[in-house]
């Protein structure tokens, strides 16, 4: 800067050197400006410095007073804790935190004002003394005065039954307790009874898979009961059930799919046929149709068979006769759970049911040789029936969708026509125990008789022989419906008539069906036992097949049929309030039939209570009086809690 100020003294007055001077004059001011611009900006950089460094420090006492205020508060909490742990309130809210199950948390009426159903009062272990006969652990809500039973006793004390459900989403499940009197469903009639219809509510049994039931017989195609005699015996009411649910399903379920393998005309299928053995296809001139004859040599590896590999449809049917006992017809069925692989054999054989390891044998009968029969096989109820009695000790439960037939095969020599697998043939059941009820009725007693002995508490042992009036009714409900379906075959009609004669004959003295009342009403025995034990649902059964043969056969015949039923419906209205307890129902009357003896009353289960109610619905359509709907109405109610008004 010195040069730009030398010349400039005040004494020197040159012209040249003051122009000199003021040309100098605005670069000094140029540099001036930089100068303190410079100096603003190094003042600016040095405040937001200390500006940033009093920000770290203000953040550094905040952080320092926030852990000192924690600490403290650290501190506070546990010295309280210690001192709540050290009270006698702590092991209550400590179990009211770890078991929920044991408080009330429930609505506000059953709390405290203003109380969380989280801090509700404990509840105290007290002992129920149960009609001074014996006590139970029980627990007790103080505050609520309220004293909580186990539904365990309950459940057992008042024959009712209940079961928890959860509703809601995935993320919010909601448990619902559900009581309930009965389990049993009551059915409501779609419109009048009809007698070529629906028999009451068959179409929801299925007969054959019950326990009781041995097997599915091979020579007859019906159940074999194991109910009174575990060797196995053919019981007509259970043969009837079986008959009627078949043909109920028959009218209540889609039409079965048929898959048609073999019928030697249209489908013909490529059969394996081993060397020595040989297969062809021959017209039959009694049939006037087309027939499969065979012959193999002896062993399985012989056989003519077909790979079918069909699921679901896993009824087989086939016409089939058979020349020798070795002949036979085996399918093999595989579980795709467990890819164990069955097979089944049909043979000529006087023989039930038998099982070598996964070889299940059923008998066709030797009267089978050289006789054309029409078998109609449910392959999985042939399976488990088989299983079962193969292992009684962990039977193994298979579904139906589980099942895969491989093959079907033919050994020895014979013929065979119509092979198909299908989803259900309701009707071949249907007319296979209808055929069994025509050829197996005494034509003496005009009964089906049951083969096995029956004891009853209380009463005479009924000795094998005995007649019901439930299968009697039962079966003619059979036979009127086959004979309405066949479109009048009079083999069915016969037997049905012939049916009602025990009807007619007293079951004490000559072994009819026939009880009678205080002298007076009339009853047709389930058991006819001495004395009479007037069982009510068998009785309502034996009206219904009554009912049936009168609408349905020709008006000359029906007549008795007509008689019987309206005698029985009379002494149904008159005896009816003595099966009504003012709960539930009884079973029978033995209580008022054994003379000299104290026996209780023989309360039905609600099952068949349950029967008796769907009955009375169903004889409300037929007949009119009001006794008989306001009853079942009545019967109903006690499935759901009420109970007759009391004095």
């Amino acid at each position: 800067m010195s040069k730009y100020f030398t010349n400039a003294s005040p004494n020197n007055s040159n012209s040249s050197q003051v122009g000199a001077s003021s040309a100098h004059a605005p670069r000094l001011t140029e540099n001036k400006e930089q100068f303190f611009k410079h100096q603003q900006q190094n003042s600016e950089t040095k405040r937001k410095q200390q500006n940033k460094r009093e920000a770290l420090l203000l953040i550094f006492i905040m952080r320092l007073n926030l852990k000192v205020v924690l600490i403290a508060l650290i501190v506070a909490v546990v010295i309280t804790l210690g001192a709540y742990m050290r009270s006698p309130d702590y092991s209550h809210d400590l179990v009211r935190h770890l078991d929920r199950r044991l408080f009330r948390t429930g609505s506000s009426e059953s709390q405290p004002t203003g109380a969380h159903p989280l801090y509700a009062a404990p509840l105290q272990d007290i002992e129920c003394n149960i009609n001074r006969e014996y006590s139970i652990h029980c627990k007790r809500d103080e505050e609520a005065n309220e004293v909580y039973v186990p539904f365990s006793f309950l459940r057992n004390y008042f024959d009712v039954s209940g079961a928890v459900t959860t509703s809601g989403t995935e993320d919010n499940k909601v448990p619902t307790f559900n009581w309930m009197h009965s389990n049993s469903k009551v059915n409501y009639p779609k419109g009048k009874y009809d007698p070529h219809g629906v028999f009451t509510y068959f179409e929801n049994y299925n007969v054959e898979v019950r326990d009781r039931v041995k097997c599915i017989s091979a020579v007859e195609g019906v159940p074999v009961s194991t109910q009174w005699e575990k060797r196995g015996y053919f019981y007509p009411t259970q043969i009837a059930q079986f008959a009627l649910a078949h043909y109920s399903k028959n009218l209540t379920e889609p039409e079965p799919r048929v898959h048609i393998l073999e019928d030697a005309d249209g489908n013909q299928m490529e059969w394996t046929t081993p060397k020595n053995s040989n297969m062809t296809r021959i017209w039959h001139h009694k049939f006037n149709t087309n027939v499969v004859q065979y012959e193999t040599a002896i062993g399985y590896e012989s056989a003519i068979s077909i790979n079918v590999n069909q699921t679901i449809d896993l009824v087989l049917c086939v016409d089939l006769l058979l020349v020798t006992n070795s002949s036979s017809l085996m399918v093999t069925v595989q579980n795709r759970d467990t890819r164990h692989i069955y097979n089944l054999h049909y043979i000529p054989a006087d023989l039930l049911l038998s099982v070598q390891d996964s070889n299940i044998y059923y008998g066709l009968g030797s009267a089978a040789l050289n006789r054309w029969r029409h078998i109609t096989r449910d392959l999985h109820i042939d399976l488990q029936k088989g299983i079962v009695m193969g292992d009684k000790h962990s039977p193994l439960k298979m579904r139906r969708s589980d099942l895969e037939v491989l093959a079907i095969a033919f050994l020895g020599i014979g013929f065979y026509d119509n092979v198909t697998l299908s989803t259900s043939d309701h009707l071949a059941h249907f007319y296979d125990a209808a055929e069994w009820f025509v050829n197996n009725q005494d034509a003496k007693t005009g009964g089906w008789l049951n083969p096995v002995r029956r004891n009853l508490n209380g009463f005479a042992e009924l000795r094998p022989g005995w007649i019901s009036a439930m299968g009697q009714g039962h079966a003619i409900s059979v036979l009127a419906r086959a004979y309405w379906h066949s479109g009048g075959d009079a083999r069915y009609l016969k037997a049905a008539v012939l049916g009602l004669k025990p009807y007619h004959v007293f079951s004490h003295k000559e072994g009819g069906v026939l009880a009678q009342f205080m002298d007076k009403y009339y009853w047709y025995e389930e058991y006819p036992t001495t004395p009479p034990s007037l069982v009510l649902n068998g009785f309502i059964y034996s009206l219904l097949g009554l009912y049936d043969l009168n609408s349905t056969a020709p008006s000359s015949i029906a007549r008795d049929a007509g008689k019987l039923f309206t005698q029985g419906m009379y002494s149904l209205k008159k005896m009816l309030p003595l099966y009504d307890t003012g709960s539930g129902s009884i079973y029978d009357l033995r209580h008022l039939s054994l003379s000299g003896v104290s026996v209780a009353p023989n309360l039905a289960r609600w099952d068949y209570h349950a029967t008796h109610v769907n009955q009375l619905l169903l004889l409300a359509t037929i007949d009119r009086d009001p006794l008989i709907a306001q009853t079942a109405e009545r019967w109903k109610g006690y499935m759901f809690g009420k109970r007759a008004k009391h004095n």
